[in-house]
């Protein structure tokens, strides 16, 4: 009986427990066991009355490299698990000091607030594999600048941690993660519990709103896309290591 490997590391501090992405083989990729994980562990610090904040950080030079290619998370699941982190009545931070791709980018629109270090770089590479930045799209759109997202959605660029900030994925950026998370978790200890579950409530309205109203279209999308002869052919040539057959 093979043992189950943690995917998940979970440590507290003051009151602020730290969620660590812990699946280094695929560089911290959404796959169905850590997401099941990662919603498993968001649940008990929603009930955990000693939980001031949650920050969701990594192990590793990559956050997260989108979804798990060899054991995708169901739609249902991945969108169940962004709306988690928006509705969970706790501040959600995260943290990250790395590569922060595609499905990956999703966990960071989710989160309230996002520090990453000036090494970060970021990309939504979803068309480059023949499918759509779809499910992820329901924290992103309500809080990113919707001209930014226009081109990296349709271009795939990698971008800086400066310009995540500008357009309003990051929070803050510094060269000392750490240091520039510091004044908020102070911050957010001297908060009221009530007060900041109720504060977070007003924030998030509009991003609740967009996975009610446009959750089942994005879910039947993506399964749609992932399903096709494209992108069929965009993962096998990625694993490949290749171009796929309509790069120019």
């Amino acid at each position: 009986m093979t043992a189950h490997l943690t995917l998940i590391g979970r440590t507290r501090a003051r009151g602020v427990e730290t969620l660590t992405l812990d699946s280094p083989h695929n560089r911290n990729a959404l796959s169905a066991a850590l997401v099941g994980e990662l919603a498993d562990a968001l649940t008990d610090c929603a009930k955990d009355a000693d939980v001031r904040a949650v920050v969701l950080t990594h192990t590793g030079n990559t956050f997260s490299a989108g979804a798990d290619l060899k054991d995708p998370p169901d739609p249902d699941a991945l969108v169940g698990l962004l709306r988690q982190i928006v509705a969970v009545p706790k501040p959600v931070l995260a943290r990250v000091t790395g590569h922060v791709r595609a499905g990956g980018l999703g966990l960071l629109a989710a989160c309230d607030i996002g520090a990453a270090s000036t090494a970060a770089t970021f990309a939504f590479t979803e068309v480059r594999i023949g499918v759509a930045p779809a499910v992820i799209s329901l924290p992103l759109l309500p809080r990113t600048d919707p001209r930014a997202l226009a081109r990296y959605y349709l271009t795939g660029e990698r971008f800086d941690a400066a310009e995540a900030a500008r357009i309003g994925l990051l929070t803050a950026t510094g060269d000392d993660v750490d240091a520039v998370l510091e004044p908020v978790l102070e911050g957010l200890r001297k908060a009221a519990p009530e007060a900041l579950a109720e504060t977070k409530r007003l924030l998030t309205v509009r991003v609740l709103e967009a996975f009610d109203r446009d959750a089942a279209d994005l879910t039947a999308l993506s399964a749609r896309l992932f399903a096709s002869a494209q992108a069929r052919e965009g993962m096998t040539a990625f694993l490949e290591r290749r171009d796929p057959a309509w790069a120019l």
